[in-house]
């Protein structure tokens, strides 16, 4: 079992970042002056996880507005996707709205992203619209998504569900 930890993005690990966003991405993806500028944005956190080597494997960004989180990006480098990677860092980022005090999330996502739509249901998102040719790359529509309030018991639930699968599908350093 690989044992991975979630850390605050630094400009440290920005050629790890830089390497999972053209896998992941292609061409079209974010510059490093973006991630570089995001990190001084005070209402954006950005979260890594790493393995190895103190390797970053996956990202994750959130824009914070008042009692909503949006998120940016969230990618795991393919060599680790299926390890529970996603779910670490979806439930690091809820740790954080949770101690913020922010009651819903929403991001988009790719409408032919089959797997990230998978993992996004499974922690309760809602698909509650869609954005037009969002992706300039190809022009592929958006699935927008929302949770519910996740200070609702319903919602706790599902956050738990995923705590427990996440225990038992790779170690964590705390």
């Amino acid at each position: 079992m690989n044992n991975y930890s979630v850390e605050n993005m630094a400009l440290s690990h920005l050629d790890d970042i830089m390497e999972i966003e053209a896998l992941c991405y292609g061409k079209h993806h974010w510059s490093r002056e973006s991630f570089a500028s995001e990190l001084n944005n005070q209402c954006a956190r950005y979260i890594t996880a790493v393995g190895e080597n103190n390797k970053c494997v996956g990202y994750m960004g959130v824009w914070r507005i008042f009692d909503e989180a949006h998120v940016t990006n969230l990618a795991v480098h393919p060599n680790f996707q299926g390890r529970g990677i996603a779910h670490l860092l979806i439930l690091s980022s809820l740790d954080m709205c949770y101690k913020d005090k922010i009651k819903y999330v929403t991001l988009e996502v790719r409408k032919s992203n089959e797997r990230a739509l998978k993992v996004y249901e499974g922690f309760g998102f809602k698909s509650l619209g869609l954005r037009k040719k969002y992706y300039q790359d190809n022009g592929e529509d958006a699935i927008i998504m929302w949770t519910e309030n996740i200070f609702s018991d319903k919602y706790k639930e599902i956050y738990e569900k995923n705590k427990q699968f996440l225990s038992g599908k790779i170690g964590i350093n705390e």
